[in-house]
């Protein structure tokens, strides 16, 4: 989430200056940030995941 911070403050810098090419790439960088924090989110909200008891192995013949 700071990434993204950080690149919602360097984008508004670039508008400020007029950079207008770094403003696209920039953009593009903070789409990719959005989308994997989503992809975070929604992994964390699916709650805890149950693996079962562990069971000792056969023993070998």
């Amino acid at each position: 989430m700071e990434i993204r911070d950080n690149l919602v403050d360097r984008i508004a810098e670039a508008e400020q200056e007029g950079w207008l090419g770094e403003i696209e790439g920039l953009r593009v960088s903070l789409a990719g940030a959005e989308s994997k924090i989503s992809q975070i989110d929604s992994a964390a909200s699916a709650g805890p995941i149950l693996l079962g008891m562990p069971m000792p192995r056969p023993a070998s013949p």
